[in-house]
């Protein structure tokens, strides 16, 4: 996949990101939950940390910071990548349009805008977005890749 498929994966995570965000936050009162299935409901939080809400002690400036140091990090990466591989690149995409999609949230709101619980009756996981899927998915695909490569060079008899 060339350079413009991943910048227009990119562009259509965040813009996807940020819709579902907007409907969200204009349609459901913040703590509103809206259940969907026995184990899966729309619940409106605000984040102010980053995953799990860690850091929120750090405040919007020191959270832009390390996001944005991350973002530049992943395209760091992205860039070394070699072109067939193409789970690590996917994963690079998704990684990116996750965390710009959260940090678009930090810049002009000062928290992330969380919406997806699951749940049992004696258990919650943390609420979290489309953004955070987006970065767990492209962290799997990069892991995967290594997996994959690592493999080919033990058959091959690389180190």
């Amino acid at each position: 996949m060339m350079r413009l498929g991943y910048l227009a994966i990119v562009a259509g995570g965040v813009v996807l990101d940020q819709w579902i965000k907007r409907l969200v936050e204009g349609g459901m009162a913040l703590h509103d939950r809206i259940d969907l299935l026995p184990f899966l409901a729309l619940f409106h939080t605000r984040n102010y940390g980053i995953a799990f809400s860690l850091f929120a002690d750090l405040g919007d400036t020191a959270l832009v910071i390390v996001t944005s140091a991350v973002i530049l990090f992943v395209l760091w990466l992205a860039a070394r990548s070699d072109a067939d591989q193409l789970a690590a690149r996917l994963g690079f995409a998704l990684i990116i349009a996750g965390a710009l999609g959260n940090l678009i949230d930090r810049v002009w709101l000062g928290y992330v805008v969380d919406y997806v619980l699951f749940h049992t009756p004696v258990w919650s996981f943390a609420v979290f977005n489309l953004a955070d899927v987006m970065i767990t998915l492209g962290a799997g695909l990069v892991i995967l890749q290594e997996i994959l490569l690592w493999r080919r060079q033990r058959r091959s008899g690389g180190s």
